[in-house]
């Protein structure tokens, strides 16, 4: 099992990870992310980085992640905004792989976590997650402001 990390000439392959995982989630429709963007907020920005598993020379999985930080452990986390791996491949260790490989970067750079969402009907990704030891943050509520409510905060 091989990976590697993204490279600018990636970003069709990325979104088309991206509009995957939209797909699977029943979330396709909300999917407003184009080429232009993502090429400025990874690769001019660099505000996320992807990591791509491999098989063979095939992109077959991948994970979008970014740095947080925890005041209360004074130090940045890994916050993994998507993980996907293509149907097809399911079930051959890329998924965790991946996580193993988020891991590893983690404790290179001395994070003190790494964390993500899931949705809560996705019964096969909570019981991944908790055969890797996951936990569930049950006494957190996520909140969110965009579109136009977003503008008028501003």
């Amino acid at each position: 099992m091989k990976f590697r990390f993204a490279e600018r000439k990636d970003i069709s392959l990325i979104l088309g990870f991206i509009k995957g995982l939209a797909e699977y989630e029943h979330m396709a429709d909300q999917v407003v992310a184009t080429p232009d963007l993502l090429e400025y907020w990874l690769f001019d920005k660099k505000t996320a980085e992807v990591l791509f598993a491999i098989e063979g020379e095939k992109e077959v999985g991948f994970a979008l992640f970014f740095h947080n930080f925890s005041t209360f452990l004074g130090r940045a986390g890994i916050y993994l905004e998507d993980l996907f791996v293509l149907p097809e491949y399911r079930g051959k260790g890329y998924g965790k792989g991946l996580l193993t490989q988020l891991g590893k970067i983690a404790n290179e750079r001395g994070c003190g976590r790494l964390e993500w969402w899931c949705l809560d009907w996705n019964q096969p990704s909570i019981d991944f997650y908790r055969a890797m030891g996951a936990e569930p943050m049950s006494e957190w509520t996520t909140y969110r402001i965009t579109g136009q409510t977003l503008k008028n905060l501003g």
